[in-house]
């Protein structure tokens, strides 16, 4: 059943007898878009076409919703209910005659972007942005550093881009987290600004990130023995070369979202003990109890390590923190191989969010990751 709309298009309907230009000039002018109350969420859209849907990325929803069209006019609304404290990515779908377009929400300033190009943003009532993803006038800025990496494990040069934070000294050891997918934690995770903030805060010590990017990425990062070597055999001596990381494993860590999570499982799993901690985002574990996987050929090397790994997961790190949002296809993966990773015996802290496969879910977990796996001295004190 459609949730009833929110109470200012209710009023507005009521009188939508007498509803013209000016009339719905000013209902616009008069509120911000999308409508939220509580977890009712409705989306307007102004405009000619044949028909508007609402497209979404929460998994276990319709993800076209068709809008209705107020009678003699060009607006259009929708209302879906939403979990408090949610926050979620969406388009529109305007259809005219044989074009179909996808477009943004032009009534709502709220946008988040990814390697595909952007989509609008709502949150229900309870969600709050981190405060610690934006430049803090006080906190001293890290820097990166552009290195190339000669690989004979992947063949050719690789491009890694180092945070090196600020007040940096070359004799001491700082902590090591490798980042999958590195640039893309820059763009659309704010990645220097979390760092620099929560170093700042004295949240997590001062540590070395590099980042680092695939070539093939569906090949490199689904349990590809030479993106393991690379990354323990090559990489790794490297950035100890050059930055004097701490001889602790439990100061070494990888992190990864979606097949980025499985390169870094699979590169701890191949070298245990070279790496202490894991921070594994919604990660794509997709495996089989029976029979065969529905996920694509992409996923067939992923599912054969995953059953793998099941199998005999051996102690590959000390300590993993796994997230993954409640909107997610994924969710199941995710809360399934939290039991296996326990039973190993390493520590397992899993959170959820209510959110989908996505750089700001990813983002705004990132406070909680870090501090847990590399607490600073601010958590050392008061945990």
């Amino acid at each position: 059943m459609t949730p009833p709309p929110a109470t200012a298009i209710r009023e507005l309907l009521a009188g939508a007898g007498a509803l013209d230009a000016a009339g719905i000039d000013a209902f616009i002018s008069e509120h911000q878009f999308p409508l939220v109350e509580g977890p009712r969420v409705t989306f307007v859209w102004r405009g000619e076409a044949d028909a508007v849907r609402l497209q979404h990325w929460v998994f276990g929803l319709e993800s076209s919703n068709p809008f209705e069209r107020v009678a003699g006019s060009d607006l259009w609304w929708i209302s879906v209910e939403l979990r408090l404290r949610s926050r979620v990515e969406y388009k529109f779908l305007v259809e005219s005659g044989d074009r179909s377009e996808l477009v943004g929400d032009p009534l709502n300033p709220h946008v988040a972007h990814d390697p595909f190009g952007a989509n609008s943003v709502v949150h229900t009532d309870g969600y709050e942005e981190p405060d610690w993803i934006v430049p803090h006038e006080e906190a001293r800025k890290g820097e990166i550093v552009e290195h190339h990496v000669e690989s004979r494990a992947l063949g050719g040069t690789r491009t890694v881009h180092v945070y090196r934070p600020a007040r940096f000294r070359t004799l001491r050891g700082y902590p090591l987290l490798i980042a999958h997918d590195g640039r893309d934690y820059l763009r659309f995770s704010a990645m220097q600004s979390v760092l620099d903030n929560l170093i700042h805060r004295l949240e997590i010590p001062p540590m070395i990130v590099a980042f680092v990017d695939p070539g093939d990425r569906l090949v490199e990062y689904a349990d590809d023995p030479r993106h393991a070597a690379f990354l323990a055999t090559e990489l790794l001596p490297m950035l100890q070369r050059t930055y004097t990381i701490s001889e602790r494993t439990a100061a070494r860590g990888l992190l990864g979202a979606s097949f980025g999570a499985v390169a870094s499982l699979s590169c701890a799993w191949r070298y245990p003990g070279l790496f202490g901690r894991l921070f594994l985002q919604s990660g794509s574990f997709a495996f089989t109890d029976i029979g065969e996987s529905r996920r694509g050929p992409a996923f067939e090397p992923v599912v054969r390590f995953v059953n793998a790994f099941r199998d005999a997961p051996g102690l590959p790190v000390e300590k993993t923190y796994v997230s993954c949002g409640i909107y997610e296809s994924l969710i199941y993966e995710n809360r399934s191989i939290v039991p296996v990773l326990q039973e190993t015996g390493m520590g397992v802290r899993f959170e959820e969010r209510r959110d989908g496969h996505n750089w700001e879910n990813w983002r705004d977990g990132m406070r909680n990751g870090l501090t847990w796996l590399f607490p600073g001295p601010l958590w050392l004190v008061y945990e």
